[in-house]
């Protein structure tokens, strides 16, 4: 998708947002098609969930915020994975500690009357 044209896809949002999903999808789709057919099947996976959180949402705001999270709940994922194969590597056996949560004395308050 070297063609893309911003101001195109916006007026065409404007205008004509059924015509604007129908060319988003085709589009997406295309650049699946092009991939290559082991990534294929994640691909599709991976817009499915994007399609899921987007349905969910009420406002675009809400979707993007939805979105954003998904993408750092998957990149915090990644990272464990890359501590994992530096433990590996390292030819150390035990896995990384996780810090464990900080403790906090618990206090009471009367209940209200």
């Amino acid at each position: 998708m070297t063609d893309f044209d911003f101001d195109d896809w916006a007026a065409l949002a404007r205008s004509d947002p059924d015509a604007f999903e129908s060319r988003r999808r085709e589009a997406i789709q295309s650049i699946i098609d092009g991939a290559p057919v082991e990534q294929q099947a994640r691909l599709r996976g991976l817009q499915f969930r994007i399609d899921l959180e987007r349905s969910r949402s009420t406002t675009a705001l809400s979707a993007c915020i939805r979105l954003n999270r998904l993408m750092w709940d998957q990149f915090a994922l990644l990272r464990e994975s890359l501590d994992e194969l530096q433990v590996e590597l390292s030819g150390h056996s035990d896995r990384v500690p996780r810090p464990m949560p900080p403790s906090a004395e618990v206090l009471v308050f009367p209940g209200a009357r």
